[in-house]
């Protein structure tokens, strides 16, 4: 190999310095300015009903009939009921979502 290939031991421990530095930087800058209260969280509910201020569903135990499937994961075109889009979400995500099932109990 030919010298002008190489990089000497002091451009090595130079270019590894920086690095270091530079990340360390970034760490900082990150603590200082995305700590707990000023950091954006993603948001669950994409694009459901945003024009309200909360999204509140309230069902009678006795209009539910034997079973109903709720969505909880809010990427179903049918919310507040499951369609089995967090299927597709889990598979995209890692997430474990499911449905929320209420049943009637047999007696």
């Amino acid at each position: 190999m030919s010298a002008s290939n190489t990089f000497s031991k002091a451009e090595l421990v130079t270019a590894i310095s920086v690095s270091f530095g530079a990340a360390a930087v970034g760490v900082l800058i990150y603590k200082t300015f995305c700590n707990k209260d000023k950091c954006v969280k993603p948001k669950v509910n994409l694009d459901l009903q945003k024009d309200n201020p909360k999204v509140v569903h309230a069902f009678d135990i006795e209009d539910l009939g034997d079973k109903a499937v709720y969505c909880r994961c809010w990427r179903s075109k049918k919310f507040p009921y499951c369609d089995g889009a967090h299927a597709k979400h889990n598979q995209e995500t890692g997430d474990n979502v499911g449905p929320l099932i209420i049943k009637r109990k047999e007696a």
